[in-house]
């Protein structure tokens, strides 16, 4: 369905090239817009032409409806994380406020929708993490270049004092972002694969309505033996595993239905949704079977939702929230910029990607960190012996025993105290990204939607900070200016 689309949608590259000149964005209501406010300025960190090549290469088609220009796609998913609005709300935004359309690209203010809110999720279908990431350290690069170029000595470089192969420090860690997923239990999930496989055999036996009976499903006995379980509000445990077997009992006797009705008819005349939940309900029915048969609690790749088969539990230990279930993302941040280092919905352990994110530092900045600060899960003899053979310096206190010597051992917390202070700021990447983004709940339903939601919201953060930098440096200097016309 996803290629079709893309065939027959149509690319036309806009003749004008470059940045669109501020001046030339026409008001019809008269006035002209402030060329220091955010929107403007955030216009001019993105480079847009240098993907714009990359973007049209999504639509090899020559027919079709045009698509959408790259510009006005990121500008919108941007608006939209950074400020955490629905999509029907980001398009009635964008209808009402003249600095939104100039970051999408139009040349005047239009009371017009420039396209409706389903087109977001083609938007975020086109722009792949991998292309977020990229544009993301570009901007980063460039932000760098220019502040190593305003700084008066090299002295201001954090950790230059390493030597030439060792400068900066890295700060890792890892978190849960969560899906938009009821809370999953074995039951409520048997339950809802139950009533899909129902509504297959509903739409399988259309054709045949009034010429043979429709398989029996008991689907009023099977609704009544859940709700005798679930609103009880503390269910003893032998009570949920004999709700579990009757689920089980009913939904084994539908797949069979399902499977005679599909070998009669020769082929499948599911829509693609249908077919869909199908193979996931199959998945889901031989799981749970295997724990109840095993009396276990955990299988590998457990499906948890039938609408995002892809969401996986994320054991997080921690005592509100022991379980989370969504995407694992590993962030990095230097120099105060995040970056998205790794992305699975399978769990697993952060400390296994910490040479990963050492050879990426080296990558983008042609030399290793003189310092790495992580939490205690990186601390290895792997990772230390590795850190060590590098001349890389690993946060923490050495493995065994603390030393004898009271001394030692006391500059031993002190420096652990000290790099856990430092370490702060990366636990502060997740705390604005989940309260003031969208990564307390990610409410895009497909895996890669979802993957491209969480990469922009990465990008949205250290937009921000560059914004939040350049109009702090614009008070200080208009600041600055007005003391000196006082001073004569």
């Amino acid at each position: 369905m996803k290629s079709l689309h893309l065939e027959r949608a149509l690319y036309r590259k806009k003749e004008q090239t470059g940045q669109m000149e501020f001046i030339n964005f026409h008001m019809k209501f008269g006035g002209e817009l402030n060329p220091r406010n955010r929107w403007v300025q955030l216009a001019q960190l993105i480079p847009w032409d240098e993907y714009e090549e990359e973007y049209a290469s999504k639509f090899p088609s020559r027919r079709g409806n045009e698509a959408k220009p790259f510009r006005m796609a990121l500008g919108a998913l941007l608006i939209k994380e950074m400020k955490n609005l629905p999509d029907e709300e980001l398009v009635e935004d964008i209808k009402e406020n003249p600095y939104y359309q100039y970051l999408l690209g139009l040349e005047s203010f239009q009371d017009t929708a420039p396209f409706e809110a389903s087109s977001l999720v083609h938007f975020r279908k086109r722009i792949t993490p991998e292309m977020l990431k990229e544009i993301n350290e570009k901007i980063v690069k460039r932000q760098l270049e220019k502040e190593a170029e305003d700084c008066d000595d090299d002295s201001s470089d954090s950790g230059s004092s390493g030597g030439n192969n060792h400068k900066g420090q890295l700060l890792v860690d890892a978190t849960c972002t969560p899906a938009d997923i009821r809370f999953p239990t074995d039951l409520s999930l048997l339950n809802e694969a139950r009533e899909k496989t129902e509504e297959i055999i509903d739409y399988l036996h259309l054709p045949y309505v009034g010429i043979e009976e429709k398989p029996r499903t008991y689907r009023e006995k099977a609704r009544k033996a859940f709700l005798s379980v679930s609103r009880n509000r503390r269910p003893r445990v032998n009570l949920i595993r004999k709700g579990i077997r009757k689920q089980l009992q009913y939904l084994r006797r539908n797949l069979a239905y399902i499977e005679a009705m599909g070998e009669r008819d020769g082929s499948f005349s599911l829509t693609g949704r249908m077919y869909r939940n199908l193979l996931v309900v199959n998945e889901v029915y031989r799981q749970q079977d295997l724990m109840y048969r095993e009396n276990i609690r955990s299988v590998p790749s457990r499906i948890v939702s039938i609408s995002q088969p892809h969401v996986r539990p994320i054991v997080r230990g921690k005592i509100n929230t022991p379980v989370e279930f969504g995407a694992k993302v590993s962030v990095s941040r230097i120099e105060g910029y995040a970056f998205l280092e790794t992305l699975g919905w399978e769990p697993y352990n952060e400390s296994t990607k910490l040479k990963e994110h050492v050879e990426d530092y080296r990558r983008r900045f042609g030399y290793y960190p003189q310092s790495i600060l992580a939490d205690k899960i990186y601390r290895t003899r792997e990772n230390l012996r590795y850190c060590k053979d590098l001349g890389i310096r690993l946060a923490g206190p050495p493995l065994g025993r603390p030393p004898k010597d009271q001394e030692v051992y006391r500059a031993m917390l002190k420096e652990s105290r000290r790099d856990e202070i430092d370490r702060i700021p990366i636990e502060g990447v997740f705390g604005v990204a989940k309260r003031k983004y969208t990564l307390d709940r990610v409410r895009t339903k497909l895996a890669e939607t979802s993957e491209t939601t969480i990469a922009l919201v990465i990008l949205g953060l250290n937009l921000k900070k560059i914004l939040r930098d350049l109009f702090a440096f614009l008070r200080w200097l208009f600041g600055t200016y007005r003391f000196r016309l006082i001073l004569g």
